[in-house]
């Protein structure tokens, strides 16, 4: 029943109202609120982003009552269906930040699994970290491929480890770190093991 909401207030309200002259006229600090979060105050409609802007609100609503706005106000966001995106802007939209996160996590460790090529290497480790932060599993999933993360990184760091401690030498076993053998064990071991898919 009303036809005009005529300010738009969020997190910036929680300003100094010494700054407030500067600071509420810029353009860039204003950030449409919440259609959740609106208040009646003086005939006026006011937005607030969240419950803590509101409550900050209503302890003193004359402090933003008649506080001036720029001219030009921020566009009013508008509900966009993602599927009606093209190509490059779904992915932006659904996955990029999971896929950035995981190929940074592979370019720093920068796995080499035994027996397995670097490229296919790097697929498993990325596919083990989408699954182990998949934030829409279970906790038991996102735990069960956490640890197939780290025993699929121990197993790459078996490499780096016996290039570390062997030579062209022979070396008695008294002579070998006291783990030597194991890890030898290990690494030879997965030759015979099937590739870790799932």
């Amino acid at each position: 029943f009303f036809l005009l909401i005529k300010r738009l207030f969020s997190s910036w309200l929680s300003v100094n109202r010494k700054e407030t002259d500067t600071f509420f006229c810029r353009y860039e600090a204003l950030t449409p609120g919440s259609r959740d979060h609106v208040v009646l105050y003086d005939d006026e409609l006011f937005s607030m982003l969240d419950d803590k802007t509101m409550e900050m609100f209503l302890r003193q609503p004359w402090d933003y009552n008649r506080t001036p706005l720029p001219a030009k106000l921020p566009p009013a966001r508008v509900a966009q269906d993602v599927t009606s995106l093209p190509m490059l802007g779904y992915m932006e939209q659904t996955v990029a930040k999971a896929i950035i996160a995981s190929m940074t996590s592979c370019s720093d460790f920068k796995p080499k699994y035994p027996y397995v090529n670097a490229h296919k290497s790097a697929l498993l480790y990325v596919g083990y970290h989408l699954k182990a932060h998949n934030p829409k599993a279970t906790e038991y999933s996102r735990e069960k491929y956490r640890k197939k993360l780290e025993k699929f990184k121990e197993h790459c760091d078996l490499i780096k480890y016996l290039g570390n401690n062997m030579n062209r030498k022979y070396r008695p076993e008294p002579e070998r770190p006291i783990d030597f053998n194991y890890k030898m064990g290990e690494f030879l071991a997965l030759k015979s093991y099937p590739l870790p898919i799932n």
